[in-house]
């Protein structure tokens, strides 16, 4: 990611902080729209307190963008404990989708272009973190 990258990233979710629950429950509802498999996985969950996980989990992604390897060990531990939740390889795109819809619906016209493509990258930056650690988790067990 480029610095104005990470500061379109960081600055636009500013923005969603002060409807965050709103957003939360949004992104649940189009994950949920784009793959009604993955209810299964959140059968036992309190939707509420995942959706502040959710949010906190953004939160500190986002912050520490700027010092991506800061984040690095933090993220890859959420992804192993991700695979004990049944979340798999091809669930990561689903996600990225969800997330993105959800950010152009809280975010209105704030949700330009340029904003829309760094979102993209710094969920590709953060899948592949995941996705390298789900699979070494996979081989180790």
């Amino acid at each position: 990611m480029t610095p104005d990258q990470i500061k379109l990233v960081q600055d636009s979710f500013r923005e969603v902080v002060p409807i965050k629950t709103a957003a939360a429950a949004l992104f649940y509802e189009k994950l949920f729209a784009i793959d009604g498999s993955l209810k299964a996985l959140f059968s036992e969950t309190d939707m509420g307190k995942q959706g502040s996980k959710l949010m906190a989990a953004l939160g500190f992604v986002v912050h520490g963008l700027s010092h991506a390897e800061t984040i690095l060990p933090t993220v890859q531990d959420l992804a192993r404990r991700h695979v004990g939740y049944g979340v798999e390889e091809h669930h990561y795109p689903i996600v990225g989708q969800a997330l993105i819809e959800t950010l152009d619906a809280g975010l209105g016209p704030a949700f330009t272009a340029d904003v829309r493509e760094a979102w993209v990258a710094a969920y590709g930056l953060l899948a592949g973190v995941m996705i390298a650690a789900a699979r070494e988790e996979q081989l180790a067990a």
